[in-house]
């Protein structure tokens, strides 16, 4: 489980239904935490910087795999469910405990941010996240020892 990125993954790609938003994505692993942060920038915004969005915690639970716990340490109401939301998927899945940071705005897509357009660009974020994680996706219920028991 000593899994490491060397150099955080940074990438960006285009909002699902936007023409000229994109999103940006900084993924940075270390051996017993992953971080992700998510922001999105309209191609006439230049140089602007992004406002602060909503900033969580999220872990495996331990007495139930199904339903890992989360702590808002930041909160925008705008931007909270969807980091929750994806804070407790990655920790689910990669079983590591996750930071996610998340500023991304929906304004720019074609109707203006509707669920499809938010259920399509969370499913393409985790996509991309999960894809770059692979080296350190552990099988449920493996514990830190790497024996699966205790």
């Amino acid at each position: 489980m000593e899994e490491t990125i060397d150099k955080p993954v940074q990438l960006s790609f285009l909002l699902p239904r936007s023409l000229d938003t994109k999103v940006h994505l900084r993924l940075t692993v270390k051996s017993k935490v992953i971080l992700l942060f998510l922001t999105t920038m309209a191609a006439d915004e230049g140089g602007q910087a992004a406002p602060m969005g909503s900033f969580v915690y999220a872990l495996p639970n331990r007495y139930s795999p199904s339903e890992p716990l989360s702590t808002t340490i930041y909160s925008v109401e705008a931007t909270l469910e969807f980091t929750t939301r994806l804070a407790k998927l990655l920790a689910k899945k990669t079983q590591m405990p996750v930071y996610v940071g998340n500023s991304i705005s929906f304004a720019n897509t074609g109707l203006g941010g509707t669920v499809e357009e938010e259920m399509e660009a969370f499913k393409k974020i985790v996509d991309i996240s999960l894809d770059k994680l692979q080296d350190v996706i552990k099988a449920p219920g493996m514990l830190p020892n790497g024996t699966g028991s205790s």
